[in-house]
């Protein structure tokens, strides 16, 4: 039955088969995350990061209704300047698919699709959370879930830094779901280094990583993994100066009622115009250093299995 909608691309199914490292790569960044032709770019950009740490990259996206796999240039043209494309997440799969519709995938749709196709290391940005003032908008995203329902290692900057982190945290440690500290005691927001959130655990080294990453598949957790990449250092934001444009955007996006699947592209597109840029080049470096995070612990457990 998963073949009648779900495509894998030939390199990937291969290297699934033979147990070599394979790194997933949302689609929601093309789409919806960064304008044109950064979104493409930074496509390939991650694309190559993945393969020069010795891992194969996996793209997903839904085309006509299928979930790829592994997307080429052509498709990656489309999904970055395409019209009407959907962001798709854990509740919209079932539906698009069914429409034969086209959708950008969110972290929990990526999750979900990466576990069908036999991919247990996905990269990206930064994981959805509990949004600022959840206790009255009950706003929290699927990603959230995705972590205490789908067995994948998640390697990003932590959670948004649009988000509440320290309920996002509570949430996490509710569902049971491991969160690391990759060289850092706390959970990074995306786009500065610390949030002041503690992480239940650190580790220092790609290995360190997968060797829990695999104790969790030994004990037989149905559950994923979330490792906070802090961004480099020299792309960092000051706290100070984005907290102050990331105010700015959230009251813009309640004046206008921008609410659900909405609410993160609009702060996001809102905070590349305040900061002038910056915001999208700390994007594009963290995103990357993800990429190759995510890599490398994937080559160090396909050397485990």
């Amino acid at each position: 039955m998963k073949a009648d909608f779900l495509e894998i691309k030939s390199e990937v199914a291969a290297a699934v088969n033979d147990k070599k490292p394979v790194v997933a790569l949302e689609s929601t960044i093309i789409s919806h995350g960064m304008p044109y032709p950064q979104n493409i770019e930074t496509a390939k950009l991650l694309e190559e990061t993945v393969r020069k740490n010795g891992a194969v990259p996996a793209t997903i996206a839904i085309i006509n209704g299928k979930i790829h796999v592994g997307i080429d240039d052509q498709q990656l043209d489309f999904l970055g300047t395409g019209n009407n494309i959907r962001k798709a997440s854990r509740r919209d799969l079932p539906g698009i698919i069914a429409a034969k519709e086209n959708a950008a995938t969110t972290v929990s749709a990526t999750m979900i699709a990466a576990h069908l196709a036999g991919i247990g290391f996905f990269a990206t940005g930064g994981i959805g959370g509990v949004h600022r003032g959840a206790g009255q908008t009950f706003d929290i995203s699927a990603d959230l879930e995705e972590f205490s329902l789908t067995p994948v290692m998640v390697v990003s900057a932590g959670a948004k830094a649009i988000l509440d982190i320290p309920m996002t945290m509570e949430y996490l440690e509710t569902r049971g779901v491991p969160v690391i500290g990759f060289g850092v005691d706390e959970l990074p927001a995306f786009y500065y280094r610390q949030s002041g959130v503690r992480v239940p655990r650190r580790v220092d080294s790609a290995k360190a990583a997968a060797q829990i990453f695999l104790n969790s598949k030994l004990l037989g957790y149905n559950s994923g993994i979330l490792v906070g990449n802090p961004v480099p250092e020299k792309f960092e934001m000051s706290r100070d100066k984005i907290e102050k444009c990331i105010e700015q955007a959230v009251q813009e996006a309640r004046v206008k009622k921008i609410i659900g699947q909405d609410v993160t592209p609009f702060l996001l597109k809102r905070l590349f115009e305040i900061t002038d840029g910056e915001s999208l080049e700390t994007n594009i470096e963290l995103v990357k250093n993800n990429a190759e995070v995510c890599a490398r612990i994937a080559v160090e457990y396909s050397q485990m299995i």
